[in-house]
């Protein structure tokens, strides 16, 4: 089983950094996502939150939500730290993925982005059962996620596409199709799941917890 995670030096981190505005259609997931968190959230919940890119995005239109951004690349918290210094609503955590969620309260939105795909299958799994739990009732959890293709050929048509090799490309990516996720979703409690966009291996999984 794949085991490698290289998000905790600087180099990797900082070469997705230079890359991330350029990975093709990305803004339209993210455009779809930011239609299903709610503009009245009041708490909200972005996992792997990188430089906070897409916390920074809700933000715009949810400027009163107090949220928790959260990483464990050293580079990533810095530069949400940066990024959101002026912002007293905005708290940064570190905090591996690899491990089950700290307490951080109840949320109306749990995010994320490219992040959950570094974890293995069945943490990515017991990741998914924890949201649940700390979910409001009625709250949604979207994730905006690299997800495995149908066969090889697929596979490199996506990294052709974003300008990688199979020799360039992540080794911490553990991929998964999304018909299993969508299936582990409805199985943990999760309402109203589908995937809502997709490109090649890059979809938004979304589920609800019951109201």
């Amino acid at each position: 089983m794949n085991h490698v995670n290289q998000w905790t030096t600087a180099e990797h981190a900082l070469g997705y950094l230079a890359k991330a505005d350029q990975i093709p259609h990305r803004t339209e997931g993210e455009a779809v996502l930011l239609e299903y968190v709610p503009k009245n959230a009041r708490h909200i919940l972005d996992l792997g939150t990188g430089d906070g890119r897409l916390l920074a995005l809700l933000k715009i239109e949810r400027p009163q939500a107090i949220s928790v951004a959260l990483d464990f690349s050293p580079t990533m918290l810095q530069a949400a730290l940066a990024r959101f210094a002026e912002d007293p609503t905005i708290e940064v955590v570190a905090h591996n993925l690899d491990q089950p969620l700290p307490e951080l309260g109840r949320f109306d939105a749990i995010v994320s982005s490219f992040a959950i795909h570094h974890c293995t299958d069945e943490r990515k799994r017991c990741l998914y059962a924890e949201i649940f739990e700390v979910l409001e009732p009625g709250g949604v959890f979207c994730n905006l996620e690299h997800v495995a293709s149908p066969n090889p050929i697929m596979h490199e048509r996506f990294l052709t596409a974003i300008g990688y090799t199979p020799e360039s490309e992540d080794p911490s990516n553990k991929l998964v199709d999304v018909e299993t996720q969508l299936v582990w979703l409805r199985e943990l409690g999760y309402q109203n799941v589908d995937c809502y966009w997709k490109w090649l291996e890059l979809a938004l999984l979304i589920g609800f917890k019951p109201i």
